[in-house]
């Protein structure tokens, strides 16, 4: 009976599973189950679902060729497609009544942050070994530049080092603040201006989804490029 009573005010004192972790799961699972239907129903035709799925993976595919380079963008557009369709999914549900935006919580973004800043690093890395450096040390490399090239260094490196903080913050502070400026809009002109509060939301939410994408491209394109 004991042991009851605390697992029962366990669950009702708190949550089990956080609301941000249980949204994110839910995005995961849509975008599997859209795949899941949109590779059941190929057909050198595309209409409904795989016609618009199509367009949205163009349109991505494009973007990465036209940031990494044809070569590039193949390796790593699973990677981008992925955190792309999961962000603007995500940054959706929270348009959704009931619902919250995971990627307003900075936990979420911070998952996608740091596996990309590793990315980064690792396949460039892979790419040029030991001449991965040559991109922290500036244009100019020389016994008589040495000075700039310490300074390029430590200067590329704070950088490098705070991308995943930008990439998290950018994404979090802008949900948020879309959140608090929909829930006042709708407080103060709740009959008249619905339509105008769903458009920004959703423009918000693909401008945020598009952002992260391209930064994300950026980073993986600039590490796999030759240093000049």
């Amino acid at each position: 009976m004991h042991e009851e009573k605390l697992l029962m005010d366990i669950f009702v004192s708190s949550e089990v599973v956080p609301h941000f972790v249980s949204h994110a799961l839910l995005a995961s699972v849509i975008l599997i189950i859209v795949a899941l239907l949109v590779r059941r129903s190929l057909s050198l035709i595309p209409r409904g679902i795989q016609n618009f799925m199509e367009t949205i993976i163009e349109t991505l595919l494009e973007l990465c060729e036209e940031n990494i380079g044809h070569h590039w963008a193949k390796a790593f557009f699973p990677l981008i497609a992925t955190v792309a369709l999961f962000i603007a999914v995500c940054n959706f549900m929270g348009l959704i009544p009931g619902f919250t935006a995971s990627t307003s919580n900075i936990n979420t973004n911070a998952a996608m942050a740091i596996p990309i800043f590793l990315a980064t690093h690792i396949f460039g890395i892979r790419v040029h070994g030991f001449g991965y450096l040559n991109h922290f040390l500036g244009p100019i490399r020389n016994i008589y530049a040495l000075p700039l090239m310490v300074l390029m260094f430590v200067i590329e490196f704070i950088g490098h080092l705070v991308r995943p903080v930008t990439l998290t913050v950018r994404l979090f502070g802008n949900m948020v603040a879309k959140h608090y400026l929909l829930g006042v809009l709708l407080m103060l002109a709740p009959m008249f201006l619905p339509v105008s509060i769903l458009v920004l939301g959703v423009l918000v939410s693909v401008i945020q989804a598009f952002v992260f994408t391209l930064l994300t491209a950026l980073y993986l394109g600039g590490a796999v490029e030759e240093a000049h």
